[in-house]
C-alpha cells in the first residue's frame, strides 16, 4: 500500500474529528428581566468539563422571563412577562451552534405575567402568573404558534390572605409518560391534573386534582427520570413535597423543608442528571439552595447541605454531565458558576461569575 496515502487519509481523518464541535461545550441561553440594563437572551458557549465560558448573541426581547426548547433544540419558546395585554409567547428558530434565534411569530397570552413555558411537541403551554391561569397553543407543522386555543383558570382556597387572594398558576409540566399536563395551582395549594392521552392537542381538565400541603403555595414541579416521583417545590411553605405518581395518580408521601428561615419565598427545584441529589432555590435573608439526598427506590429525600449564593436565586441549573449548577441571583446581576462533587452532592463556589442584569432562566442545549 502507498505509504503516502494512508498517511494522506490519516491526516485528513484528523481534520475531520478535529473540525467537529467539542462534546463537552454547551449552549447556555439566559433569559432576563429588562427592567434595567439588559437587552433580552443572552446566549454563550459553555464548557462543562473546565467550566469556561464565552457570549455568542444577544437577542432583544422584553422581560423573557422563561424559555423552553423543542425536542429537536430548533424552536425556542420564550414567554415575555409582561403586566398586561402585551403579554406574550413567541417562537424562535434557533441555532444553537451559533447562539443565535430569528423570530417566528408570538401569540397573546390573555394572562398577565407568563412565567413558564413547556412543550411536548404538540401544543405550547404558559403559565400566566397574576392571569391566574394557563394558556393553551397548538403548533403548526414549523413549529411556530397558532393563536391561544384553550385558557384554565386557577382556584383560590389558601390561607394567604396576603398571597393567595387570586389565583395564580406558575408551572406546568407534561408528565414523563405522556399521559398527563400538569399545573402548580398556587393559590388552592394543589395540582390540576389534565388528560393528554386522549388527544395530545386538546388536554382535558380532570376532576381528580391532588391537594398539596395547605400554605405551600406549590410553584414548580420536576420528575424523576424514571417517572415515577414527581418533586414539588413550595413557594410559602419553602418545603419539597415528594409524590408518587403511578398511572395518572399522584399521592402525597413526604413533606421536607428546605431551610428554617422561614421568608416564604422558595423558587426552583432539579434533580441531578444521575437522580441520586435534588437541589431547590430559596430566596430569602439566607439566599441559598438546599441540597437533599433522594433515596431512588422509594423516593424520598434526606436533607445533606445547604449552599449560600448571592441575592434572590430564582432559577438555576444543572449541566448534562453533573458537575456544575449555574444560578441565576437576579438581585446580585450575576451567574455563579459552583462546581459539584459527584459523590456527596455538595457545591464549592468557583468564584467565576457572569456578570448580567437580572439574570432569571438558564438552559443548555447541547
Amino acid at each position: 500500500m502507498n505509504k503516502n496515502f494512508v498517511f494522506g487519509s490519516l491526516l485528513l481523518l484528523l481534520a475531520a474529528c478535529n473540525s467537529q464541535p467539542a462534546v463537552d461545550e454547551l449552549t447556555m441561553i439566559v433569559g432576563t428581566y429588562t427592567f434595567a440594563d439588559s437587552e433580552g437572551i443572552y446566549t454563550y458557549k459553555f464548557d462543562q468539563e473546565n467550566g469556561t465560558i464565552r457570549p455568542l448573541e444577544v437577542i432583544k426581547m422584553d422581560n423573557p422571563s422563561y424559555l423552553t426548547l423543542s425536542a429537536n433544540q430548533q424552536v425556542m419558546y420564550v414567554v415575555s412577562e409582561k403586566h398586561d395585554e402585551t403579554a406574550a409567547v413567541a417562537a424562535f428558530k434557533f441555532d444553537k451552534e451559533e447562539g443565535k434565534a430569528e423570530l417566528m411569530n408570538q401569540q397573546p397570552t390573555y394572562g398577565e405575567d407568563p412565567c413558564y413555558v413547556a412543550t411536548n411537541g404538540k401544543i405550547v403551554t404558559t403559565a400566566n402568573y397574576s392571569g391566574g391561569s394557563m394558556s393553551v397553543f397548538p403548533l403548526r407543522y414549523d413549529g411556530s404558534l397558532e393563536p391561544v386555543d384553550t385558557i384554565f383558570c386557577g382556584n383560590i382556597g389558601g390561607p394567604d390572605m396576603s398571597r393567595q387572594e387570586t389565583p395564580h398558576v406558575h408551572c406546568t409540566a407534561f408528565t414523563p409518560d405522556g399521559k398527563q399536563l400538569l399545573a402548580t395551582d398556587f393559590s388552592a395549594d394543589r395540582i390540576l391534573q389534565f388528560d393528554v392521552a386522549t388527544d395530545p392537542a386538546k388536554p382535558r381538565l380532570l376532576l381528580e386534582n391532588t391537594p398539596i400541603n395547605n400554605d405551600s403555595g406549590p410553584r414548580h414541579i420536576i420528575f424523576s427520570k424514571d417517572g415515577r416521583f414527581v418533586y414539588i417545590i413550595g413557594e410559602l411553605s419553602e418545603a419539597v413535597t415528594v409524590c408518587s405518581y403511578n398511572d395518572g395518580k399522584i399521592q402525597v408521601i413526604q413533606t421536607i423543608e428546605t431551610h428554617p428561615q422561614g421568608d416564604r419565598h422558595a423558587a426552583d427545584i432539579h434533580l441531578s442528571p444521575d437522580g441520586k441529589f435534588l437541589y431547590a432555590s430559596v430566596r430569602n435573608s439566607d439566599d441559598g439552595l438546599a441540597i437533599f439526598e433522594v433515596n431512588q427506590e422509594t423516593g424520598l429525600l434526606k436533607k445533606v447541605g445547604y449552599q449560600p449564593t448571592g441575592k434572590h436565586p430564582r432559577n438555576f441549573n444543572i449541566t448534562p454531565n453533573g458537575k456544575y449548577v449555574l444560578v441565576a441571583d437576579m438581585n446580585d446581576n450575576k451567574i455563579e458558576i459552583f462546581e459539584r462533587d459527584l459523590q456527596t452532592g455538595l457545591l464549592t463556589n468557583t468564584q467565576r461569575d457572569i456578570q448580567l442584569s437580572m439574570p432569571v432562566c438558564i438552559m443548555f442545549a447541547n
